[in-house]
């Protein structure tokens, strides 16, 4: 079973900065993508930045330029640095993952942690 433990939101002015962490537990030999999703009051879960095991990154325009993904593949740990936040930032962060090799089956998943809020307020 894997399971995936978020930390790091919480309130922050606007312009400054938070750093996520989204760690996967379990007996996990690899996790081909993990990633950030993120959900506003009212509004559809959207991506903000996924980072596959290889190394290659994708970014929703919104966040470009100010937030970077970064992952421990020997942790099964993904982070998200966010700088300049926005009042647009305020959402609830999801960690996502999908294709988890556990045990030596494969799982396509995908696999959502709790979420952590985060809040933009001067």
């Amino acid at each position: 079973q894997v399971q995936l433990v978020e930390s790091g939101g919480g309130l922050v002015q606007p312009g400054g900065s938070l750093r996520l962490s989204c760690a996967a537990s379990g007996s996990i030999s690899s996790i081909n993508v993990m990633g950030w999703y993120r959900q506003a009051p009212g509004e559809e879960r959207e991506l903000a930045a996924i980072h596959t095991r290889t190394g290659s990154t994708n970014y929703a325009d919104s966040v470009k330029d100010r937030f970077t993904i970064s992952r421990d593949n020997d942790k099964n740990t993904v982070y998200l640095q966010m700088n300049s936040l926005k009042p647009e930032d305020p959402a609830v962060y999801y960690c996502h993952a999908n294709g988890v090799t556990s045990m030596g089956v494969f799982y396509a998943g995908p696999y959502w942690g709790r979420g952590t809020p985060v809040t933009v307020s001067s």
